[in-house]
């Protein structure tokens, strides 16, 4: 790793942090250390850190805001790449938004209304990067990004930077291409319509109150812990299982919303992990109905 490191700042691709804590870098507040977190300090940087590891045959795995993800306690090992500053940022090109990695997906959907585009008012309350949107086809109040999804420049495993329309995307409920490849997004654009200012802020504002009202945003999380199972709503199943406050360590299933686990204080991926499965299976007893994670699981175990 000390040799990797060293050709890393020879190629000043960005800040690099070895044995970095991940519980830094996820909404949970949980998780081991990476090996080493890079930072790259914008899109060529991005792409230098890709075709350098792959040069390398260093592996490598990458990270957004954290916020639909669980890092083992043991941490990742190997590389974990972050896109951080230079990739934070929007513009305008008449209906079209196009955005960074790592800029808020919140933020861009006030931006975008700000603009008097509408089109992103369901991400108004979704937890992320933009980046991490695409990557999770993010979606509430009845749609998602695949409806809005314009192209999206992907970086490759060979550090080639490829460019992905709707059609190539593969998009599901909470699934892209991304899933099935190895590709960090650097940027994604979005096709929005013209649309009354007013009207799309109070929607946003609507959007707004409910979360804050229904979910425990104020505390560690990563929202919805698990898929919504056609025609039905895990956040049901698992209130119906009487499993509100039930507690495994320091993870808890949230008072507020029975779809969210909340970190207590000094909960482990461990605690987590034991509260999910015991989710699944007391829904499954009762009703039949095998809840799907919709966290991504990473690290050594």
């Amino acid at each position: 790793m000390e040799a990797l490191i060293a050709e890393l700042e020879k190629a000043r691709i960005g800040k690099l942090l070895p044995n970095e804590p991940l519980s830094k870098h996820t909404t949970w507040k949980i998780g081991g250390p990476a090996d080493l977190l890079i930072l790259p300090a914008g899109k060529e940087e991005l792409i230098a850190t890709v075709k350098l590891l792959n040069k390398l045959g260093a592996s490598w795995s990458n990270l957004g805001r954290g916020s639909n993800m669980l890092v083992s306690d043991k941490g990742i090992r190997g590389v974990v790449i972050k896109p951080a500053d230079g990739l934070d940022y929007v513009r305008f090109e008449g209906t079209t938004a196009i955005a960074g990695a790592s800029y808020s997906f919140i933020k861009l959907s006030v931006m975008a209304g700000k603009e008097g585009l509408t089109g992103l008012e369901f991400a108004g309350g979704i937890p992320g990067t933009v980046g991490g949107a695409v990557y999770m086809n993010a979606g509430a109040h009845g749609s998602d990004v695949s409806r809005i999804f314009k192209y999206a420049d992907i970086v490759l495993e060979t550090g080639e930077l490829v460019r992905f329309e709707e059609k190539d995307m593969r998009f599901a409920y909470r699934h892209s291409i991304l899933h099935e490849m190895k590709g960090l997004v650097a940027e994604a654009a979005f096709e929005l319509a013209e649309g009354d200012r007013m009207e799309i802020a109070s929607t946003l504002a609507t959007y707004k109150e409910r979360r804050l009202r229904t979910q425990p945003l104020q505390l560690p999380c990563a929202g919805s812990v698990f898929r919504n199972p056609p025609g039905d709503y895990a956040a049901r199943l698992i209130q119906e299982a009487g499993l509100k406050g039930f507690t495994m360590g320091g993870a808890q299933v949230s008072e507020l919303h029975a779809n969210f686990i909340i970190n207590t204080g000094q909960a482990t991926a461990r605690d987590v992990l034991a509260l999910m499965s015991h989710i699944q299976s007391t829904v499954e007893q009762r009703f039949g109905v095998k809840l799907v994670p919709e966290v991504l699981v990473s690290g050594e175990r």
